[in-house]
């Protein structure tokens, strides 16, 4: 549930590996005036504010571990051409202050305008596991120029992730590989498939549970909250500023009910419903999917996407006619052999793997139909080729693999703070029953989501931290959190995003009709939305919806003079040929999703 390849497409991987001189691009164009920092909660609402801040207080015993804590004095050194790194130790333990230490690293971008600076904006791309030193360096790729103005872009990475202390489960990558090969397939289909994944699911759980067993088990989101406090006050800020995108948003919810009296503005984009996220008593039995439903957003953009290409025609989208049904018939044909494309097998779970990644990008409709489309060709008898295939096909397939040498933690980062956050069932036996009633519900992507928990089977997943937070996540803040979500994305369903948003009393939804996974970066409209909040802490208005510029089979709304980047309506108000008028189906309207429980 990472941040979407568009927002690190400047090649911030190789920059960190290499330490290129490379000059930053030109930041985002500027979508709102940057205005001075309001002492005032938001313009809209302030009384009802002011009467939450009275009753909005940090625990007692969240004011113990982290104020126990001395502030860290960060020595600041010049990396990267245009940013500072800088390290800090923190305790393994809150509740043992002066014991064993875990080294984080940092890096920020300092804001262009000193003299004006709010103070620090802490960013987290998601995953688990993604790393944030890498999304602040990447930050004047993709932050418009006010953000990169007025704030300190600073990435934490956090505990056992990226370049702090990393998590390490095996003990070489001698023995991680043969894991690594089976899970990273993306998710068994058949008999003798699931039994392997799920012998490689549980050697992953019984290796962070005893050879990454001290630092796995200290990897919960709330260790992460609580060392983002102490990094609050070492950067000097007496309130935090945080932007976080998919997983990050899950840390967003939990600073904010954790400590709801000690941050000014937070931002989450592409939201996980952190109820959602944890579990609870009476869903323990339930894989984790099966409460987040990121597989039900998969299949509802892949649904409009073909239908889109379908009303399209053949001129603008070369997969048109019966489009669905055509992916449906690729799948049952890789389901039954699969496809040697220049020295790559493509199975059907590679298939599935390759639509699913393709669906997180801004491109999504061009990605997904183009692919399949090659497929189309390359998996049917007599069908006329035009040699660019195999190209198209293994473009999608590097997309949607990971490393695998010399040593990859990623996949132990990801499960380390899943399984330890969150309520799974005792059993690896209940994934393969899961998956498959998932996949009826969501065809195709619901084994790919389910299977990604299977590592958390409490039969072989054994370490537990005992200072994770299990809610609640409906405390009232101080100042409002801002909540934006997506109608078609495929990792952090839309509906999260509104459930997330009646939570905590006084947030605000900003709804985004985009493409891709988060919404950051993909209209004037959303992104200045999200400036302003951060910049002057005023919300949008209720029932905001803004439209993406890049839509399937189209030219940028920018390109036709009848419409504009600034597109926006009101989902509350808005009748049915208004709605169909975005391109948005009526279900997706806040006022008949199901009410939160």
């Amino acid at each position: 549930m990472s941040l979407p390849s568009r927002l690190l497409a400047a090649g911030v991987a190789g920059l960190v590996m290499a330490g290129a001189l490379v000059a930053p691009a030109a930041a985002a164009p500027d979508s709102t005036a940057a205005a001075p920092d309001s002492t005032a909660a938001a313009a809209d609402g302030t009384a009802e504010v002011s009467a939450l801040a009275r009753t909005a207080r940090t625990s007692a015993v969240e004011r113990r571990r982290v104020d126990s804590v001395a502030t860290p004095k960060l020595r600041w050194y010049s990396c990267y051409t245009w940013a500072q790194c800088t390290t800090a130790q923190v305790p393994l333990d809150y509740d043992r202050p002066s014991g064993r230490k875990v080294t984080l690293a940092l890096l920020r971008v300092k804001a262009r305008d000193q003299k004006h600076k709010i103070g620090s904006l802490f960013v987290n791309p998601g995953g688990p596991g993604g790393s944030s030193v890498a999304l602040a360096l990447a930050s004047p790729y993709f932050m418009s120029d006010p953000l990169l103005e007025r704030f300190d872009i600073v990435g934490m990475d956090p505990r056992g992730i990226g370049f702090s202390d990393p998590v390490t489960c095996f003990t070489g990558p001698g023995r991680q590989q043969p894991v690594l090969a089976t899970l990273n397939t993306g998710f068994p289909y058949g008999g003798k498939a699931e039994k392997a994944f799920l012998k490689a699911a549980a050697k992953q759980g019984r290796a962070c549970s005893t050879t990454g067993r001290e630092l796995a088990g200290a990897m919960s989101t709330a260790e992460v909250a609580r060392d983002m406090d102490v990094m609050r006050r070492a950067v000097g800020d007496s309130k935090l500023s945080y932007l976080g995108f998919s997983y990050g948003t899950a840390l967003g919810q939990y600073y904010a009910n954790m400590f709801p009296d000690r941050f000014r503005a937070i931002a989450v984009d592409g939201v996980i419903d952190p109820r959602a996220w944890v579990g609870s008593g009476r869903t323990a039995g339930q894989v984790q999917d099966d409460r987040l439903r990121s597989a039900d957003g998969a299949w509802k953009a892949l649904q409009e996407i073909m239908r889109r290409c379908n009303a399209a025609g053949a001129d603008k989208c070369e997969f048109s006619g019966q489009a669905l049904r055509r992916f449906r018939i690729i799948a049952d044909r890789l389901q039954a052999r699969p496809l040697a494309v220049g020295g790559q097998k493509i199975t059907y779970a590679a298939f599935v793997s390759m639509a699913l990644s393709s669906l997180y990008d801004v491109e999504a409709g061009a990605e997904v139909t183009e692919m399949a489309a090659a497929l189309w060709r390359l998996t049917t008898p007599g069908a006329k080729t035009t040699g660019t295939e195999a190209g198209v096909v293994l473009r999608a397939h590097r997309k949607s693999i990971g490393r695998a040498f010399p040593y990859d933690n990623s996949f132990d980062a990801y499960t380390a703070v899943m399984c330890t956050d969150g309520r799974h069932p005792a059993h690896g036996t209940t994934w393969v029953k899961a998956g498959a009633k998932a996949d009826k519900r969501a065809p195709y992507f619901g084994r790919a989501w389910v299977w990604a928990s299977a590592a958390c089977a409490r039969d072989s997943w054994t370490v537990r931290d005992e200072d994770a937070y299990t809610g609640p996540f409906n405390r009232r803040t101080k100042n409002p959190v801002l909540v934006v979500g997506s109608y078609w994305d495929p990792a952090t369903n839309y509906v999260d995003a509104v459930k997330s948003s009646r939570l905590i009393p006084h947030s605000r939804l900003l709804s985004s009709a985009n493409w891709g996974h988060t919404a950051y970066g993909t209209s004037a409209c959303v992104t200045g939305a999200m400036d302003r909040y951060l910049l002057t802490r005023t919300l949008p208005a209720k029932g905001k919806t803004c439209v993406g510029d890049v839509q399937p089979f189209r030219t940028k709304l920018s390109d036709d003079p009848d419409e504009t980047t600034e597109d926006a309506f009101d989902l509350n108000t808005a009748g049915p040929a208004e709605i169909a008028a975005h391109g948005l189906p009526a279900e997706n309207s806040p006022k008949v999703l199901p009410p939160v429980r």
